[in-house]
């Protein structure tokens, strides 16, 4: 009798502490929700042009797209410009890697960075 009770004893045993094990799990929630420096959240609910857009343009890009003699020959200090640079489909395929060499240069842009743009090109790129 005291044999079958103990088989039965350990698994219903190692049954409770699988399932207390398993939830322990724990997130980073820094690393699932990354944030820029200077800003309290990666928005991607209403990303303009002007708010959103043309700083990251600043920052990563017009150092080498601007000026008399852009690289590539393209220009991202301007609106249009940039809009031109998504409706011919390099300027994401550059951000992204995607069959084109990465850009910028010095690295790729932030994942937050990343989101926005896209979140703008599928809102229709607004400028403000």
């Amino acid at each position: 009798m005291n044999t079958t009770l103990l088989p039965r004893l350990l698994a219903c045993s190692s049954f409770v502490l699988l399932i207390s094990l398993s939830s322990c799990y724990y997130d980073n929630e820094e690393a699932l929700y990354p944030v820029r420096p200077g800003t309290s959240s990666c928005d991607t609910a209403n990303p303009t042009y002007a708010l959103t857009i043309q700083p990251i343009m600043q920052n990563n890009c017009q150092g080498c797209h601007s000026g008399s003699a852009p690289s590539g020959n393209l220009d991202l200090t301007t609106l249009d410009n940039v809009i031109a640079g998504v409706n011919n489909h390099h300027l994401m395929g550059h951000v992204m890697g995607n069959s084109y060499s990465l850009m910028p240069t010095t690295g790729s842009l932030s994942d937050c960075n990343i989101a926005e743009l896209n979140a703008w090109i599928i809102k229709g790129m607004p400028a403000k």
